[in-house]
This record gives C-alpha cells, sequence and structure tokens, in this order.
C-alpha cells in the first residue's frame, strides 16, 4: 500500500452502520502492507469506546484486515495458546493514517484447539433492524461467516498458529 512502510504506526478504527464511531486502536505496527490486505501488530496499545472509557489490550496480537473479505481477523499470543477474534466487518479502507471498517456485529472466537463459536447473533439482529442494513448486506454478511469458518476449519491464512509466530517475531523486530 502506496506510503505504508512495514514498520509504520497506524490506527485502526472501527464503525458502526450508522457512521458513528465504535472503537480506535491507538498504535499498530504495519508489518506488510498491500493493495489488498495490512498486517499489523501490537501489544498493551490503548483501545478508546465510542463513550470515551478506555483500556489496554493485555498481549500481544496480529491483525489481518482484507479488501475483499468481509472480515477481519485477530490473533493474540497467550499463554495457552493463540486465539483468535474475528469481526464480520466491511472490507478496510485506510484514509488520514488508519485502518477504517465497519463493525457488523457478528464475531467469532476460536480457541487454541481451533474449536470455535459465533458470538453476537442478537446484537447483530438488534442493529440490523434498526439500522435496516439491506437484505443483499444481510447475505453478505453470512456468506462471509460461512468463508471465515471454512478458513478456520482448513487452518488457511491466519489461522496457521506458524504463521502468526512469525508475524509476531517480525514484530518484535521493530521494537527493538
Amino acid at each position: 500500500m502506496a506510503g505504508q512502510e512495514p514498520g509504520t504506526s497506524i490506527r485502526i478504527k472501527s464503525y458502526k452502520h450508522n457512521g458513528q464511531l465504535h472503537r480506535i486502536w491507538d498504535d499498530t505496527t504495519i508489518l506488510k502492507a498491500t493493495s489488498t490486505m495490512v498486517i499489523g501488530a501490537n501489544d498493551k496499545t490503548i483501545v478508546t469506546e465510542s463513550d470515551g472509557r478506555s483500556w489496554t489490550t493485555r498481549e500481544p496480537a496480529v491483525c489481518f484486515f482484507y479488501t475483499k473479505h468481509w472480515f477481519n481477523i485477530i490473533g493474540m499470543l497467550r499463554q495457552d495458546g493463540i486465539h483468535y477474534y474475528c469481526n464480520i466487518s466491511s472490507p478496510f479502507v485506510f484514509e488520514e493514517q488508519a485502518v477504517k471498517y465497519i463493525d457488523y456485529d457478528l464475531d467469532i472466537k476460536v480457541f487454541p484447539d481451533m474449536t470455535y463459536t459465533l458470538l453476537d447473533e442478537d446484537e447483530y439482529a438488534l442493529h440490523k433492524e434498526q439500522m435496516r442494513y439491506p437484505e443483499v448486506l444481510d447475505r453478505i454478511l453470512h456468506n462471509n461467516v460461512d468463508y471465515l469458518q471454512y478458513w478456520i476449519r482448513q487452518r488457511k491464512g491466519p489461522f496457521s498458529h506458524e504463521a502468526i509466530d512469525q508475524w509476531y517475531e517480525r514484530f518484535l523486530t521493530y521494537r527493538s
């Protein structure tokens, strides 16, 4: 991605379908950026919620954002193994030194043994009604839930623990 060299610090900003800012991750290091994806990592970064509250992440994380998929993936390195948190979201855009996307509530939590759980279906249903998601968007999002589950089962891309370890090692080279 033009102008975004590895080692550059960016923010991550998530929004809701109605345009309201949802959450900001303050400091993420770019590990790789192309026209179709950004891989970044952070550790103990400040996260600010839409209501102004903030908290600090507890562990290192490697994040994967795509322009051609309606999800993003966060691999969190914890004592008991790699946990993944996957957001069903719009493809990202990059502007104002930030990766930006719309968060569509549905999430998949993946455990180190690669079992997984679909989360927040009630929240999705509520926001779908409140914000009047078009039927075509609903189909796109559910198709991407299925596609993401396929990636998990196949251990494709970020769901290879070795890939997360390699990206984390690269992240450490920028921290020294």
